[in-house]
């Protein structure tokens, strides 16, 4: 299989979005998206892959836009009859939850993708079948094949865990308490797992590498935390921009200010440009943030300032075509 120009590191929404608005100013066909699966899990007996679903729904133009994931005009009986036996279930047993919820036409998708699994395909083959059968024609890899679980450590107190030590699976902390408790640090067990050959191969052989706007210690920082990944990305340092997820000091989404916080870091963008210098020479932030450009050129890095709000097209469509340019990518 021939290399894709543009590869995009990615997580969940706010990398969708970027990925809809690149394929606005370039052909779909140029583009690789590598997409965490930190966040992935297993319920009611199927394998949930969050980012790799919100990627592909969005770039089918199926996304429920109000709440950024999951299918529009989507509806919830399996949801709404499972809750028929919450009464029944035994202390300690995990069957028929509904915290995590899951619409009846997206089941659809997590089906197929436990069956094909089940017979012996890899998760690579899977989101390249589920791809095409929603017409993406941006190439979607998954980070890893290996189960790269990730972990966030919080006040046992709030959430003792499994073994009553604070350590929670990520979906418990992003949806079960909607991120909205402190997180005292993050535990990647992708540091542990290989990325696929083709994701090596597609940031090897890569053009431009773009950073999306996603948290970079839960989004991103799974996929670097891959055996080899921040090796290929610092060998492809002048040729990668990452594009800040933090306007004005806060996430548009998600938790990944607070994060930063929680973690000592800088929560704006001369704290993401600290975050990512080893790996990207170039970053795009905010208008609102222009006022740390000369903090931010000071590390070695090039800055380009514009509107990073993606919520109008033709706003989306001009970060894509700056994130491109800072990188020296010519457009046609």
């Amino acid at each position: 299989m021939s290399s894709r120009p543009i590869v995009v590191l990615c997580g969940g929404v706010g990398a969708a979005r970027f990925l809809r608005a690149l394929t606005m100013v370039v052909a779909p066909t140029e583009v690789t998206a590598i997409v965490n699966t930190g966040d992935d899990t297993t319920m009611h007996g199927l394998r949930i892959c969050p980012d790799l679903d919100t990627v592909t729904y969005t770039l089918a133009q199926a996304i429920d836009h109000e709440r950024g994931w999951g299918l529009i005009n989507e509806t919830w009986h399996a949801m709404e009859s499972l809750r028929r036996y919450e009464s029944q279930r035994p202390d300690g047993s995990n069957a028929g939850g509904t915290w995590f919820g899951l619409g009846d036409r997206d089941l659809a998708t997590h089906l197929y993708r436990t069956a094909r699994i089940d017979e012996g395909a890899t998760l690579t083959e899977v989101t390249r079948e589920i791809a095409k059968s929603w017409n993406v024609e941006v190439e979607l890899l998954p980070m890893t094949e290996s189960p790269a679980p990730t972990t966030v450590l919080v006040d046992p107190a709030i959430d003792a865990g499994p073994a009553g030590d604070g350590r929670i699976a990520f979906q418990d902390y992003f949806v079960r308490h909607h991120h909205s408790i402190p997180v005292r640090s993050v535990d990647l067990a992708a540091r542990h797992a290989t990325p696929t050959q083709e994701v090596q191969r597609a940031l090897s052989q890569a053009q431009v590498i773009v950073v999306a706007p996603s948290n970079p210690f839960v989004s991103i920082g799974p996929i670097r935390a891959l055996q080899g990944i921040d090796d290929l990305l610092s060998a492809a340092h002048d040729r990668t921009v990452a594009i800040s997820p933090i306007i004005g000091g806060e996430a548009l989404k998600g938790p990944a200010a607070d994060m930063m916080r929680s973690f000592g870091v800088r929560a704006d963008a001369l704290g993401i440009a600290e975050h990512y210098q080893r790996i990207a020479r170039h970053i795009v932030i905010d208008d609102i943030d222009r006022h740390l450009s000369d903090h931010i050129a000071a590390l070695g890095l090039s800055v380009s300032v514009t509107n990073t709000l993606m919520a109008d097209p033709n706003v989306a469509a001009r970060l894509a075509s700056a994130t491109l340019n800072a990188a020296g990518y010519q457009l046609d």
